[in-house]
């Protein structure tokens, strides 16, 4: 070790707050961030080259990683779409009937498929459904974000949080969690907090218009048409506005002269013989260019009809679609992207947090979570999401293709959590048998495979590991432990684990719950013992505290999905989610006990 080792200790501390920093200031993305970190315990000789290359033997990330997979291939398969005919033929035009039936949908499902795959499959669904019932998206959606959270915690497979603690205990010499045993409090804790959503949610959750909304005020369809410039017409030498192409019913998105192109021109620019001109109308105007004079088309008197050459005409629609953790658009100029000229599409506004934008600069860069609000033909903007990684969630979805194989989807997943439940093999491996034999029966293609995995979120996780690695190097994680049991001397285990909860439910509501999930484990392990009691009450506290994030959009990847499909505002989550953290401390400080005694 390069540093002294009386320096260690302090020195991997700072480094864990600057990285925190780095969290909440968003000065890079997450997974950079903490690989950042460990390069620089790296370089100061607290982590070896072996102790990194050792965390990519833990199970937990390759467990999590052939999950992807398998919930893909129940996306893919239809499986989640299924639930979305259910929600319309259940909803009846009644919000009430609507929430409970999306709730109860949620907590059925989450529990054996990953949470974000059904959140992503299940926006559209809910968005298409409140349309149609004239209700509000945001009403429904944070409670779908917390319904999966809630039900992911019910079996060990549930969520990305219960199996990478599994994993850190068991290195620390904890016996492995089966699949269910934690499965009666959980499910306990679900019954109780989908009663408050019920009750409360239609009385806290605000009514917010999505970006569509926003921005066109109905649902009318939109026309898109290419015209051309002929010799010999007189629109040629006028400025777009004198043509009467720029005003309140007709926008020029685009004008290719030569081999210049002009993304929404000044009304002032001049019109030229050979120009290519795009233009959009929220009217059946447009279909009729040629024969109105709406905008100016008319010919003269003796003057050849053919002012303008209509080359294509369009029936397009408007799209959202949510930019993916894992989109190769993110931190790219607009610019770079040429979404006209590539993929024929039309970008609109940008919703991002609580703002939305409508004048988007070239040097406009994307980031994972950004709403886009998009207008092209339903197979122009497919392309555009398939190949950027974004998931529509309004008009023009397309549905699941495999649904002939969703038997063999359903049936991999059951095979999995029954034969992980018989002990037959450790969950990574059924997991990794599992994944295997989606792709293999054509559930899922290899490329949708490599799609479905989060990368960045494993990123993050080995990152986490090996610092979880340098804390113990360092001594730190005893440091730790021994610093909260003096903050808790004389105070019982049950008001010690209570303290443990709360802890990392705040600091989840901050930072990564995979983040807090690995580096608080081997203290609160550490702390158990410090204390002389059994440490699985404190590992079952921090799975479930660092999974419960209510309270803000940014401590869970599925709340940080509605949030931006909602056109949410931060202090939204804090109406429903305060109260929803108080009761999951409540209940966990006081179900674990009776499940995990401290004294077995």
């Amino acid at each position: 070790m390069l540093l002294p080792e009386t320096l260690a200790a302090p020195f991997v501390g700072l480094v864990l707050v600057v990285l925190f920093v780095a969290f909440v200031r968003e000065w890079l993305k997450p997974d950079v961030a903490a690989m950042a970190a460990v390069a620089v315990l790296l370089a100061s000789g607290v982590l070896s080259a072996r102790d990194v290359v050792g965390v990519f033997g833990n199970s937990a990330p390759i467990t999590i990683a052939c999950l992807f997979i398998i919930s893909g291939a129940l996306s893919r398969t239809g499986c989640v779409d299924t639930l979305g005919e259910w929600l319309s033929a259940a909803a009846g035009g009644s919000e009430r009937k609507l929430l409970f039936a999306l709730i109860a949908a949620s907590l059925l499902v989450s529990p054996f498929i990953n949470n974000t795959p059904v959140v992503m499959v299940m926006i559209p669904a809910v968005i298409a459904v409140a349309s149609r019932s004239g209700l509000a998206p945001s009403r429904l959606l944070i409670p779908l974000s917390y319904a999966t959270i809630m039900g992911g915690l019910v079996t060990l497979v549930g969520t990305s949080t219960n199996i990478l603690v599994d994993g850190v205990a068991r290195t620390q010499g904890l016996a492995p969690f089966t699949m269910f045993e934690i499965s009666l409090p959980a499910m306990l804790m679900a019954l109780v907090g989908s009663t408050f959503m019920l009750i409360f949610a239609p009385r806290l959750l605000p009514v917010r218009e999505t970006l569509t909304q926003q921005f066109t005020g109905s649902g009318d369809r939109w026309f898109m048409t290419e015209l051309f410039v002929p010799e010999g017409s007189h629109l040629a030498g006028k400025s777009l506005r004198e043509a009467r192409l720029s005003n309140g019913t007709i926008q020029v998105l685009n004008l290719v002269r030569g081999e210049t192109e002009r993304h929404s021109p000044d009304p002032a620019t001049r019109i030229e013989v050979g120009d290519r001109i795009v233009v959009r109308s929220r009217s059946n105007a447009m279909m009729e260019l040629r024969s109105t004079d709406l905008v100016g088309l008319q010919a003269q008197p003796g003057a050849d009809p053919h002012e303008l050459e209509t080359l294509r005409r369009r029936d397009v629609v408007m799209v959202e679609a949510i930019v993916g953790q894992t989109s190769r658009y993110i931190q790219r100029p607009i610019c770079d992207l040429d979404l006209l000229a590539r993929y024929g599409i039309h970008l609109i506004a940008v919703h991002r947090r609580d703002a939305s934008f409508s004048q988007i600069g070239d040097d406009f860069q994307l980031s994972g979570g950004d709403v886009l609000l998009v207008e092209g033909t339903p197979a122009q903007i497919k392309r555009f999401c398939d190949n950027g990684d974004l998931f529509a969630i309004t008009e023009g979805r397309q549905l699941a293709s495999r649904r002939h194989k969703a038997p063999l989807a359903l049936g991999t997943i059951a095979g999995v959590m029954l034969l992980a439940t018989l002990n037959v093999m450790p969950i990574e491996g059924l997991a990794l048998i599992g994944a295997v034999a989606v792709i293999v029966t054509g559930c899922i293609t290899s490329d949708e495979a490599y799609k479905s995995i989060e990368w960045p979120i494993l990123t993050l996780i080995f990152a986490m590991l090996a610092i979880s690695v340098g804390m113990r190097n360092s001594g730190l994680d005893t440091l730790l432990a021994g610093q909260l049991a003096s903050l808790g001397d004389g105070l019982s285990p049950w008001m010690m684990l209570s303290l443990v909860i709360l802890i990392t439910s705040l600091a989840t509501e901050a930072l990564s719950n995979n983040a807090i999930a690995v580096l608080f484990t081997p203290v609160v392990i550490g702390l158990a013992q410090h204390m002389g009691v059994d440490p699985r009450p404190f590992v079952v506290g921090v799975m479930f505290a660092a999974s419960c994030s209510f309270a803000t959009p940014i401590g869970y990847q599925t709340n940080t999905l509605v949030y931006s499909a909602g056109n949410y505002r931060f202090s939204d989550f804090a109406r429903l989610g305060v109260p929803m953290n108080l009761i999951t401390w409540l209940l966990c400080s006081v179900l674990i006990p009776l499940f995990w005694p401290f004294h077995p």
